[in-house]
């Protein structure tokens, strides 16, 4: 599938901001069943942008405006070549061991009840780990209800768990929480999703779109949604890793003055024409 993406994040301050920088983590990187055949980000001033890479290998840019500015655009356009791979992550970019992604976070905190949901689920069947994912998606799924809203809005697990609702970082949040207790490694993923031609303009992944990921012993990383209950598909572009929603964030920032922020996201995700006739 080729995937095409147009993605603006837009912010509008009350006077112009000082000092403003901003850190994306907004740049796919190849691997086994993804391609990315183009991609750009373009801030709507002038500025000076450098990348790297952090300790996750996420490609990071950092944009500082030349000059203070009451708005700011960030628009990313690309496009991306899938293949499906039944969730498996193969051939991406690991700098970290294994045992990392067992760490609590303050997003990714457990909670005696979610111990006691991840335990239920653990003995409700076979404990080979990936059949025991299986059954904690489907479990988080059920449990959990997957509300639209926007990554500002997110819990930590222990919270989001309590709730009995959340938007799509939430409900990774917990899968994540779960299955760290039950000592399975697992990760945040920050990227987007193609949901087909019944999206319509209230999708609620117009501001992107996260899950998790988890170690399987023989297979490597899969991807687990918890908002839809699935492991991910060939609709899926992967953008960033995390110990959590903050480690994978598309855009975080800082500056000084500039008053009563706004924030708008526009966000289109389609399948490109050109793989629909190959």
């Amino acid at each position: 599938m080729r995937i095409r993406v147009l993605h603006e994040t837009i912010y509008r301050y009350e006077q112009p901001a000082r000092g403003l920088i901003q850190v994306m983590r907004m740049t796919p990187r190849d691997h086994d069943g993804q391609y990315v055949r183009r991609w750009r980000i373009e801030p709507s001033v002038d500025g000076h942008m450098t990348e790297r890479e952090d300790g996750f290998g996420n490609v990071v840019h950092w944009f500082s405006p030349d000059e203070p500015t009451d708005a700011l655009t960030v628009r990313v356009t690309g496009e991306v070549d899938t293949l499906e791979s039944h969730g498996i992550v193969r051939g991406a970019v690991e700098r970290l061991p294994d045992a990392f992604y067992l760490r609590e976070t303050d997003l990714v905190l457990t909670s005696a009840p979610l111990r006691e949901f991840a335990d239920t689920v653990a003995a409700d069947g076979d404990r080979t780990t990936l059949p025991l994912l299986h059954r904690l998606l489907g479990a988080v799924y059920e449990r959990i209800a997957f509300e639209a809203g926007p990554a500002s809005a997110a819990l930590d697990a222990a919270r989001a768990f309590e709730a009995g609702a959340g938007v799509c970082q939430d409900l990774a949040h917990v899968f994540i929480a779960a299955a760290r207790h039950l000592e399975v490694p697992a990760r945040y993923v920050s990227g987007y999703v193609h949901r087909g031609e019944e999206a319509d303009e209230a999708s609620p992944h117009e501001t992107g779109h996260g899950w998790a990921e988890a170690l399987v012993p023989d297979l490597g990383w899969v991807g687990f949604d918890a908002a839809h209950g699935c492991a991910t598909t060939e609709a899926y572009i992967r953008v960033a890793t995390g110990l959590d929603y903050l480690g994978a964030a598309p855009i975080r920032g800082s500056r000084t003055g500039g008053g009563t922020e706004t924030l708008d996201v526009r966000l289109k995700v389609e399948q490109a024409q050109a793989a629909r006739q190959s």
